[in-house]
């Protein structure tokens, strides 16, 4: 896409949250370094996590700031000047996964001056968070929760409670919701528990995805398989070549060297392709600055079997490296995400790379919302339109542009130039193609700015057709600009990071609908008239107002939002039971730290007293 080098360079510095995947065809400015992208983490642990061994780190890494018993009053973390952390209090640790505690001992939080543990190896960071979610039970309470569990679920498989990738993901209050409302083979039985039983089985069912053994003399590693190799290379590989397999034979591997494996989940409904390349990446910290990103040490390319399934033998394959598989599948490129090689690994898996059939199809995505902002300049109007939008689908949608740089499901206004197009702040990533991008399925929204130029004149008469069905859209004006359209509710003024609009609401648009309205008058600070008509110019100055406001308009939505759930009437709720998951909802959000804690009390006392008033009743 022909984005605006004045506009990406404002969303660089103001929103480096953006993913700039849209704006790979962008010439850089001189001397420009593209930053390299932090992988996504695999967010479940390859083996169950020891927590003795991660009774050990703690003690080393984390008590200090942290405390003994993790009440957050570690003689380090008192000094530092801001709160720590007191994950060995329940109401802390109940509404946090072992994930988002992985990701923060991978990535640190440099705000409360928590450091990424580069030093410790993944399963280490994996060990530590199995011992940090220990800290708030007590065994007593865990042989409470077992007696309870198999007095009421005796036959009950406890497979899916071991399974890593599922477990990992799973807060403790997902666990007392699964106990009093069943699921995945599991009866309903927690209601008739007292709240302190019902956490106890939540506490022992969290300990079975743990080791909770003592630690036992390390056993020697399989030699793993594949295709024999006589000698290591006399070099790190660089962009070279060299045919994956998955052979039978025993392959003589060199210190430090090993096998690298993968396999390709094809949901396409095709054969894969019989010539299909896979890459595999390797990425390296910089050993004298931890907190730098990854750099990409080198590449090798390789065969995939019929079956999907890659290798590639003799690979350098230090602890802490980073490796993660790549391919193009009918012009779109796809990513695994990554593994990093455990200290004395002779055998590194890629996580699956999925491929799914393609579409050029954009009728399946859904519109969740969409805003229009207009910026005045002198003899200009710059229009910023954002979209919010999701793809159920199984497809992986294709977006092809055409010779003008449009996409088909995303309309500019009548008359429009200077088009342009941009992801928003916390987009889901698209995919790369040749000539455009595409959208994978995901449960997460994408979000696209599209930016064009208006010529200014008294009346201006604006039209924008939606391809997309949308329940309303937002209409931000400059204060002082007139609009006319029986069809918007005015929602007042709003200041939004030091600009100050009217904002509109419409009625919901149909798909092959436009919206329309008459704009005319001038904003109280608009600048003075110009002879120059330059579109270029109008919108990189008005760049830096653009990007303020995308990023205050995530703010502005989310309270409005919130503003919306908390003025619902008495019939918010049909029973104590579903105002009792809201509580439990409402307390996991708040542990991901999803909501301001002032938000969150109030809330959390309106949902009670709502709860007491029903158990009155």
């Amino acid at each position: 896409m022909k984005f605006r080098v004045t506009l990406i360079a404002t969303f660089a510095i103001l929103l480096s949250a953006c993913n700039m995947t849209l704006a790979e065809d962008i010439t850089p400015p001189p001397g420009y370094v593209a930053p390299t992208p932090l992988p996504t983490l695999v967010l479940y642990p390859p083996q169950p996590p020891s927590v003795e061994n991660g009774r050990i780190i703690y003690v080393e890494k984390c008590a200090p700031c942290h405390g003994d018993t993790g009440l957050g009053d570690g003689k380090q973390g008192i000094q530092l000047g801001v709160t720590v952390r007191a994950f060995g209090l329940a109401e802390i640790a109940r509404p946090a996964s072992p994930a988002q505690y992985y990701t923060m001992v991978t990535r640190g939080n440099i705000e409360r001056f928590m450091p990424p543990f580069n030093s410790l190896a993944n399963q280490e960071r994996w060990d530590a968070v199995a011992y940090v979610m220990t800290l708030h039970t007590s065994a007593e309470q865990i042989e409470t929760g077992r007696q309870l569990f198999e007095a009421n679920c005796a036959d009950c498989s406890l497979d899916n409670f071991k399974d890593q990738q599922k477990m990992s993901s799973l807060t403790e209050v997902e666990l007392a919701r699964l106990v009093t409302q069943g699921g995945d083979g599991l009866p309903a039985f927690g209601s008739a528990l007292s709240e302190d039983e019902l956490w106890a089985v939540a506490a022992y069912l969290r300990t079975l995805s743990f080791d909770t053994s003592p630690i036992a003399t390390p056993q020697p590693l399989v030699q793993p398989q594949g295709t024999p190799v006589s000698a290591a290379p006399e070099a790190t590989p660089a962009a070279t070549s060299q045919t994956a397999t998955t052979g039978e034979a025993t392959v003589t591997l060199q210190p430090g060297f090993g096998t690298v494996t993968g396999v390709i989940d094809n949901k396409s409904g095709a054969a894969l392709p019989a010539d299909l390349v896979v890459t595999l990446r390797a990425y390296d910290h910089d050993a004298n600055d931890p907190n730098a990103g990854p750099v990409e040490t080198f590449s090798i390319e390789g065969k995939v079997e019929p079956d999907g399934a890659y290798a590639f033998d003799n690979v350098e394959i230090p602890a802490g490296r980073i490796f993660l598989a790549e391919l193009t599948y009918e012009g779109v490129e796809l990513q695994s995400e990554f593994s990093i090689v455990e200290a004395g690994a002779q055998l590194v898996s890629i996580p699956p790379l999925t491929v799914r059939a393609l579409t050029e199809d954009t009728s399946g995505l859904v519109m969740d919302d969409a805003q229009v902002i207009f910026e005045y300049g002198a003899d200009s109007i710059a229009v910023y339109a954002l979209y919010s939008f999701r793809n159920p689908t199984e497809e992986i949608v294709v977006v092809p542009q055409d010779e003008t740089g449009q996409i088909p499901f995303i309309k500019f206004p009548e008359g429009a130039s200077g088009f342009g197009f941009e992801p928003t702040q916390d987009s889901a990533a698209y995919l790369s193609t040749a000539n455009g991008f595409a959208i994978p399925p995901s449960d997460a929204a994408y979000g696209l700015v599209a930016f064009s130029s208006l010529a200014k004149t008294d009346v201006l008469n604006f039209s924008m057709l939606f391809d997309l069905p949308v329940a309303s859209v937002n209409v931000f004006v400059p204060v002082g600009a007139q609009v006319e359209n029986m069809q918007l509710t005015d929602l007042g003024i709003q200041t939004i990071q030091n600009f100050t609009y009217q904002i509109y609401e419409s009625d919901a648009i149909a798909a092959g609908e436009s919206l329309a309205f008459t704009l005319s008058g001038e904003p109280s600070d608009a600048p003075a008239a110009s002879s120059s008509n330059n579109t270029g110019i109008l919108i990189g100055a008005g760049a830096l107002g653009a990007a303020l406001l995308v990023a205050g308009f995530w703010m502005y939505r989310r309270d409005a939002r919130k503003a919306h759930a908390t003025e619902d009437d008495e019939n918010e709720f049909e029973s104590a039971e579903e105002v009792m998951d809201a509580i439990i909802a409402l307390d996991d959000q708040h542990g991901k730290k999803r909501i301001e804690e002032k938000a969150y009390q109030k809330r959390r006392a309106e949902l009670k007293e709502k709860l007491r008033a029903g158990n009155r009743e």
